[in-house]
């Protein structure tokens, strides 16, 4: 581009904490990276905002940073307030704010309302530009694969999804390119329609990896309670893998007193998880994929899987830091930003929005089952099919 490229926001909150926040604040303000502080190639030059609690700080924002403008509609942050499309890059963070859920408890974002508030744009204006969604795409499948397929129609690159797939890792390793993956698990926490998607990311920015590449996933099943320890102690996961995935958390919470770091029982796994979610699911080339919350034990990550040919098991963590700089500092977001830069500067999105589509309606499959009382939930519409990129995009320095 000859000019530095303008973009514009368009997000549900922007307050303390929130990832509006974290990602806009970036852009404004630049961010650590790579032994320097480092400012974007672009300008956020508008702002939508639908909701304003009272520690909003927007307003506060565009004082400070008279280069950006708000804007009183999606329409008018990426016109400029004019009649032609003026924005060459759409941040869309549609995570947080006083929305109401429905009856199987998924919070519902506007996020797919907001999208179509920009297509409509650009469908008037016969002009469009990159669009980074954050974290899933939409509380509902049928809205999701829309987006996608609108993307993919209009021509325009859609980026999807949150920081755990480009977060440190440690070990600092990826899966081997094209290995043969025969089961994954990853342990994680936090709650339904929420942190359980960013534990499927986990899951599937690595089996995507595999030899064949994504072939999509043709059931899923839920298990809470008591039906998740009769799961655990029947092997419906695989107990090198569980343990070695728990292995690598850096928070886990000790079982009984001592110097220590004890690995736990089953029994004080369950005095000290009151409510333990697990989503099981079979990808249609076999592989089985086992995504866990064990609140109250953990506060990360962690990801094992069986490699043929390998003895001992795969595995890493997903690293965010430790509390409070998690909330405060929210490093892992560096990375997401930086890829999203990237977006916008090269028109094509750094892995595939297929991922972020998969992991969506996972999320969805995982609530319905629970709210079908924990019945397998056949995913035919899950055939989602792609090869990512052999190139590794996780954080590494």
């Amino acid at each position: 581009m000859s000019t530095r490229p303008k973009i514009a926001a368009i997000v549900t909150e922007y307050r303390k904490f929130s990832h509006a926040q974290h990602i806009v604040d970036r852009f404004l303000e630049g961010y650590g990276w790579e032994g320097r502080h480092h400012r974007p190639a672009m300008d956020l030059v508008s702002l939508y905002v639908h909701q304003t609690p009272e520690n909003d700080l927007s307003r506060e924002r565009a004082a400070r940073f008279p280069s950006m403008t708000i804007y009183p509609t999606v329409a008018d942050a990426l016109t400029l307030g004019e009649s032609d499309l003026a924005v060459d890059g759409v941040l869309l963070i549609g995570e947080h704010g006083d929305y109401p859920k429905n009856a199987k408890g998924q919070k519902l974002y506007p996020r797919y309302e907001l999208f179509r508030e920009i297509v409509a744009v650009y469908r008037t204006t016969g002009k469009s530009a990159p669009v980074f969604n954050d974290k899933h795409l939409s509380w509902r499948w049928e809205w999701a694969i829309e987006m996608v397929e609108t993307a993919r129609q209009m021509g325009f690159a859609l980026m999807a999804g949150s920081s755990l797939p480009v977060t440190w890792r440690i070990p600092s390793v990826d899966l081997p390119w094209q290995a043969g993956v025969e089961e994954a698990v990853c342990l994680a926490y936090g709650g339904v329609d929420s942190y359980d998607f960013h534990a499927l990311e986990t899951l599937q920015c690595m089996v995507e990896r595999r030899r064949g590449g994504e072939t999509g996933v043709k059931w899923l099943q839920a298990y809470r309670g008591e039906q998740f320890w009769e799961a655990h102690a029947a092997g419906i996961w695989s107990r090198d893998l569980f343990e070695a995935a728990l292995s690598r958390s850096h928070t886990l919470t000790p079982a009984r007193a001592g110097f220590n770091n004890i690995f736990p029982t089953r029994d004080e796994m369950a005095e000290l998880v009151k409510d333990p979610i697990a989503y099981v699911y079979e990808h249609e080339d076999g592989l089985r994929c086992s995504m866990i919350l064990l609140n109250g034990l953990i506060q990360d990550f962690n990801f094992a899987a069986r490699l043929a040919g390998r003895e001992t098991p795969f595995s890493t963590q997903m690293y965010l830091p430790m509390p409070p700089a998690r909330t405060t500092l929210a490093n892992f977001f560096s990375p997401l930003v930086n890829h999203i830069e990237q977006l916008f500067l090269t028109g094509r999105s750094p892995y595939p929005v297929e991922r972020t589509l998969l992991t969506t309606g996972l999320v969805e499959a995982g609530v319905d089952s629970l709210d079908q009382g924990q019945q397998r939930i056949a995913t035919p519409h899950l055939a989602v099919r792609y090869t990512p990129d052999a190139a590794s995009t996780f954080w590494r320095t």
